[in-house]
């Protein structure tokens, strides 16, 4: 009482004297004074409590609010933390439908999936529950939805009036031998933002004596005609083993270098190896010299024609599968097995050695001694999945070659296929009618960087 008493006077300019005083210890036993200086006191409080519920809403208005960006057609969920502000309610955010997300004022959660990429204004609608009177207040922060990566690209087609068109995508499915077989092509987001071909190919073929062939090739991008030399060299490679006496001689050499006799007889088993490569060997140098024919005949130089190439030449003997395969560029042939727990890598690829290039169909410097080492023999009781890829698929799923014969990474990639990535897609191998479609869209996925055509075909 008497300090507070002390700065009554002293807010009134009354100095302290020894009659200041006097009149002061009496006021201080006052009933009224006392009373009087506790209506003060409490009015002096709500004043308080009133200023800081206005600070505080203006606090609120000042304060960097920082709301995570949204990206287009990507979940959003972002949730408001008031915790510097116990006070605050936020009633409503408006403008948020503008790109088709929702506010929550329950969790003060901000959530949907964004339509659009947008730069817009939210207004945050706002009071202090401590305001009897619910006075609303709106907070104004920029917010912003990033643009979908992927429909930064154009989708310009490619002129089918050019010379040597090709579809900018291509799908394929049927029986192979007694599994099935699926195959998608899709031209690459750059070729497609330039408007320009696919310059990958592929191709199945049904072969006599119970044999299949599947083909995949990758033209160089930087070569001219790179999307014919990629079709040219899958469609002469099916269609030259689709040769009676060719099967023949192969299923009996493959007969005799898997046979209990021969594994006992290394010089015998070696024959037959030669001779299994051989014949392999001289289709593919076949190719070579139907590719420089070719660019002679069409005028053009053989390296416009540059491409990579992997096949696997697939028959079920009663001993087992039977996969022979050759690959020359970044490819990779895999083949998983043992109900997914194990995977092999079945073509060496031309990486690393020469600083990440590759190697082509169209060099003759392939053909040397060492084109043997391309070649692979391989027999399996049974298997799950053998896959043949181009590096639009390899590149971005696998980064690194070591990643082939890790088979926790194909068990990831196994997963991806069946739906658990980032865009939802799955591709259904039991549904025959919309498998082709599916893996057309699987190819479709976002990967950074990796704009590549894309082809993977899949025995399973």
């Amino acid at each position: 009482m008497e300090l507070f008493l002390k700065q009554l006077l002293a807010e009134n300019n009354i100095e302290i004297n020894k009659v200041v005083n006097i009149t002061l210890n009496k006021l201080n036993d006052n009933a009224k004074v006392t009373e009087l200086s506790k209506t003060i006191s409490g009015l002096k409080n709500q004043i308080i409590e009133i200023f800081n519920m206005y600070r505080e809403r203006e606090d609120f208005k000042e304060k960097h609010l920082s709301i995570t960006n949204a990206n287009a057609k990507k979940e959003y969920d972002f949730i408001i933390d008031l915790h510097e502000f116990p006070n605050i309610v936020i009633k409503e955010i408006r403008n948020l439908d503008v790109v088709g997300l929702r506010f929550d004022p329950n969790t003060n959660r901000i959530f949907g999936i964004p339509n659009i990429a947008n730069t817009i204004d939210i207004q945050i609608v706002f009071y202090n529950k401590l305001d009897r009177n619910r006075s609303e207040d709106i907070k104004i922060i920029p917010f912003i939805v990033n643009a979908d990566p992927k429909d930064l690209w154009l989708n310009k087609p490619s002129d089918q009036n050019a010379k040597f068109p090709k579809n900018d995508e291509a799908s394929f499915s049927s029986d192979f031998l007694d599994k099935k077989i699926i195959v998608a092509s899709k031209r690459g987001r750059s070729h497609a933002h330039d408007g320009t071909f696919r310059d990958d190919d592929f191709s199945v073929k049904m072969l006599p004596d119970n044999w299949a062939i599947i083909v995949v090739a990758d033209g160089a991008g930087s070569a001219k005609y790179a999307r014919q030399g990629s079709k040219l060299a899958t469609e002469f490679i099916a269609e030259s083993f689709n040769n009676a006496e060719i099967l023949n001689i192969l299923s009996t050499e493959v007969t005799a270098f898997f046979s209990d006799k021969q594994e006992t007889d290394e010089v015998e088993r070696v024959k037959h190896k030669s001779s299994i490569i051989n014949a392999l060997y001289k289709e593919v140098r076949n190719l070579h010299t139907q590719l420089i024919d070719f660019a002679k005949q069409e005028e053009m130089l053989l390296k416009d024609l540059n491409s990579t190439l992997i096949f696997s030449l697939c028959k079920k003997f009663d001993f087992g599968y039977v996969v022979l395969s050759f690959g020359v560029g970044d490819c990779p042939i895999n083949i998983v097995y043992n109900n997914h727990q194990d995977v092999k890598l079945l073509n060496t690829l031309d990486v690393g050695e020469y600083g990440g290039g590759t190697r082509f169909i169209t060099m003759p410097e392939i053909f040397t001694k060492e084109i043997v080492n391309r070649f692979s023999i391989n027999r399996f009781d049974h298997f799950d999945k053998l896959f043949l890829m181009t590096d639009g698929i390899y590149d971005p799923k696998f980064i690194t070659e070591n990643k082939l014969e890790n088979i926790e990474a194909w068990q990831i990639f196994l997963k991806d296929l069946n739906g658990e990535n980032e865009d939802k897609v799955k591709v259904d191998f039991e549904n025959i009618r919309s498998q082709e479609i599916e893996l057309l869209q699987w190819l479709d996925f976002w990967s950074k960087g990796n704009h590549d055509d894309r082809t993977l075909a899949i025995i399973y």
